[in-house]
């Protein structure tokens, strides 16, 4: 904080034309008296607002984005750059890749552009005949086959896909050509950064895919171009393990006193391997292990693209919530069929209760993650919106044939995804002081953080020990949060006095979006037997509608949606839901772990909206409506 000077000898000389300033106001004096912040915290200060220290604004970003630098975008028709990438996030109108104009309704808070790390570059290194590129055997072997006509390209991409995915070799003899990528690329970052307005942060995909289950990993980097440009990014030729991914990020830390975190996701294209008890040569995990894990990955990004993964109703038959947006057939490459039992290590739900299990093992839980969405686009372009959906890829733009393309194509037809079948896009919201790298990063690490489904809903949670009903509507209801409880992210501590801990939640629509239908209390816990059990609890619903003595609210809260015309009304819901909740099933000697799940009012899925657009029939392998939601990261208890 900056020393204030009080200037006791400064005096106003009053004059005919006006008030005129000393002189003795620039100049020190030996009267004068420095406000220090010592002083500021010791004597009664007029301004509530001097000393208020916790997160005051919810920013909205995307933090997994690709552009042309990505092979599996740029070399099947994405022209997008970073730059076009930072520019569309900022809330500037761009020409997609598919020539049609395009523009957010409001601009992103931030964005973390992460290319793969492998092969970074090639396709804009190959469309301007890259030096770099052409001076390695490798890379004019590959750009002399795309330059050889159709059937050259489609070689030259399957033998890309191989190395990627099979043999697991850098192709190219030096790193010359991913140095002078990654230089200009964190550059591009530090152009687009402005503290205060727009954060651009720098980021790379970890592309692990063994025997086509997805271990994917988004790695982002704090830091400016001073150390990110100190080391290139990790790749899958360097190693598909993630305890290696981790080690080399210590050494990022270690070499350039940055920081640095990985955030898994699409564990439902795992089949089963994401989050298994096991390390990646199948040995049981340790407490080194769990340490590891959750130090480096704090965040799980738990819905995007490829499907939602909160809950899934094999496991949560008693949530008629749980059946959205999921892709339960396959692997990542669709080579194999999902079996029952890999369920449970794929979703966060399932995966956040076997954690509390881990923890008690183990001395540590390795998933004691917190909840984040993000878009996956391959774009450039973070179309989160239903009515505003530019599809995953260059060929997935809005079109009237669009539905029918395969995502993930494969022999069995039985586990094919369609595009129809993409979710709109997701988003990460943080509860910040400041837009910047260092406080992004900062609620990240602390898991002040939360997911929605590519809505802008504004959700706050505290948990604590002796919340009263009224406080909900307290005026400085985040202060008390923050004095008595913990926000999302948070652990409650055991208090001697046996009380059961109490919930503060506030929701918001998005501005520009649907009504709320209402706000549950999500409760896994590890009961006497050490079996983990979960329960579903409705806090506040719109309407007048009624919460039972089962803590739920069976009636639907209605839909105004008209199908033919992608139109619908907030003639229903609530623009604002508050509840306070106290845990009726509260054992002190049982951890526990809440999170909140607030759901928007039926709105036309993206896929509805395009058929009242280009005029064509519904896709009948897809719901016609969805609810859109927020996911916060959990407040833990341990005994």
């Amino acid at each position: 904080m900056r020393s204030l000077l009080t200037r006791a000898a400064a005096t106003i000389l009053l004059s005919a034309s006006g008030f005129l300033v000393s002189s003795s106001l620039v100049n020190a004096s030996p009267y004068d008296v420095q406000v220090t912040p010592e002083k500021l915290t010791s004597e009664p200060i007029y301004s509530p607002f001097v000393n208020r220290a916790y997160p005051d604004q919810v920013l909205f970003g995307d933090s997994h984005f690709h552009t042309n630098l990505s092979f599996d975008a740029g070399l099947i028709g994405t022209k997008l750059t970073v730059h076009e990438g930072y520019k569309f996030a900022r809330g500037e109108k761009v020409i997609s890749n598919t020539g049609q104009p395009v523009q957010l309704i409001r601009p992103l808070d931030f964005l973390v552009v992460t290319d793969h790390a492998e092969f970074i570059g090639l396709a804009p290194m190959i469309q301007k005949s890259d030096p770099n590129l052409l001076s390695d055997p490798w890379g004019r072997s590959i750009y002399d086959l795309f330059n050889s006509g159709q059937e050259g390209r489609m070689q030259a991409f399957a033998e890309i896909i191989e190395i990627g995915t099979v043999t697991m070799v850098n192709p190219f003899s030096s790193d010359e050509a991913a140095t002078s990528i990654w230089q200009d690329f964190v550059e591009i970052a530090d152009t687009y950064n402005e503290p205060g307005r727009f954060t651009a942060m720098t980021g790379y995909e970890w592309t692990s895919t063994p025997k086509g289950d997805n271990l994917h990993r988004v790695v982002i980097l704090a830091d400016g171009a001073d150390k990110t440009s100190q080391t290139l990014p990790f790749s899958t030729f360097e190693s598909q393990d993630p305890e290696d991914l981790w080690k080399y990020l210590a050494l990022y830390e270690e070499k350039t006193g940055g920081r640095t975190m990985a955030i898994p996701h699409n564990g439902n294209l795992s089949n089963g391997l994401m989050f298994q008890p096991k390390t990646f040569e199948g040995e049981a995990i340790t407490r080194e292990y769990a340490e590891s894990r959750i130090r480096w990955e704090p965040l799980f990004e738990m819905t995007q693209i490829k499907g939602d993964e909160e809950a899934h109703p094999f496991l949560s038959a008693d949530d008629e919530f749980a059946d959205f947006e999921n892709w339960d057939v396959s692997n990542l490459s669709g080579t194999a069929p999902k079996e029952d039992w890999m369920l449970q290590y794929e979703y966060a739900r399932p995966v956040l209760k076997l954690g509390l299990k881990l923890g008690q093992e183990l001395g540590v839980n390795p998933f004691k993650f917190g909840l984040i969405g993000a878009s996956d686009t391959h774009t450039a372009l973070s179309t989160t919106r239903e009515e505003n959906y530019f599809g995953k890829y260059q060929q997935t733009e809005p079109s009237p044939k669009r539905h029918n393309s395969e995502v993930i194509p494969a022999d069995d037809p039985a586990l094919r995804i369609m595009t129809s079948q993409e979710q709109a896009g997701s988003l990460m919201a943080v509860w910040a002081r400041e837009n910047t790298r260092r406080d992004i990063f900062d609620s990240m690490q602390r898991k002040e953080v939360y997911a929605t489904t590519g809505t802008r809903i504004r959700v706050r949670v505290f948990g604590g020990w002796d919340f009263t009903d009224d406080e909900v509507s307290r005026p400085d209801f985040a202060e008390q949060g923050y004095k008595r409880g913990v926000p999302m992210g948070g652990d409650l501590r055991m208090t001697a006095d046996g009380k059961s801990p109490t919930f503060m939640i506030r929701a918001l629509r998005d501005p520009d979006g649907a009504n709320l239908d209402r706000i549950q209390i999500i409760k896994g816990w590890m009961d006497g037997q050490g079996e983990t059990q979960e329960r579903i609890y409705d806090v506040a619903v719109s309407g007048d509608r009624e919460i039972g003595a089962d803590g739920r609210a069976k009636e639907p809260v209605g839909s105004t949606v008209d199908l033919e015309t992608a139109t619908y009304t907030n003639t229903v819901g609530s623009a604002i839901l508050a509840g306070h909740w106290q845990d009726p099933d509260f054992d002190p000697a049982q951890s526990a772990f809440y999170y909140v799940r607030v759901l928007e009012i039926p709105t036309p899925r993206w896929t509805t909206y395009d058929a009242a657009f280009f005029k064509i029939e519904r896709p009948d392998n897809v719901p016609e409506t969805v609810q859109d939601r927020a996911y916060t990261s959990p407040i833990w208890y341990t005994p």
